[in-house]
C-alpha cells in the first residue's frame, strides 16, 4: 500500500469525508466536517551505494468543520493515529483559512518513509 493510501485509510476511520486538497467541486457544499490531504513533496532517503532505498512522503492533512469545540481535538486525534503507524507528526498543528464563512480549518505535516524494494542499482 503507497503512503497516499496508507494515509486515506487511516484517516477514513473517522468516519468523515477525505479529500485531495481541492479536489471538492466549486459548487459543492461543504461537508460538515472533513479532511483534505496534499502532498507536498516525496524525497529520496536511507541512500547508500548511491541508491535511495526509501522515499520519505510530505503531506499537509486539513481538517476543515463547522464545529469550532472540535476543530483542534478532531486533527489531534487524526495526528494521533497517523503516528501510531509511523506517521512522524510535526507540532501540534497551524490554522488554515476556509473557502467558506461557515468552516474552520487546521492541519498539521506529517512525514513518512516508505521502504524501497532493491531494483539492481537504478533509482
Amino acid at each position: 500500500m503507497s503512503a497516499t493510501d496508507t494515509l486515506i485509510s487511516t484517516l477514513e476511520t473517522f468516519g468523515l469525508p477525505v479529500f485531495r486538497q481541492g479536489s471538492l467541486a466549486e459548487d459543492a457544499p461543504y461537508p460538515d466536517a472533513f479532511f483534505t490531504f496534499w502532498n507536498t513533496s516525496s524525497e529520496g532517503a536511507c541512500y547508500y551505494d548511491d541508491v535511495a532505498h526509501a522515499v520519505t512522503w510530505s503531506f499537509y492533512v486539513y481538517h476543515y468543520t463547522s464545529d469550532i469545540e472540535t476543530l483542534e481535538s478532531k486533527l489531534s486525534e487524526a495526528a494521533e493515529a497517523l503516528r501510531a503507524i509511523g506517521f512522524v507528526i510535526s507540532g501540534m498543528g497551524f490554522d488554515v483559512g476556509s473557502d467558506v464563512q461557515t468552516h474552520f480549518g487546521r492541519a498539521v505535516t506529517a512525514r513518512y518513509t516508505e521502504r524501497k524494494e532493491p531494483n539492481n542499482g537504478k533509482e
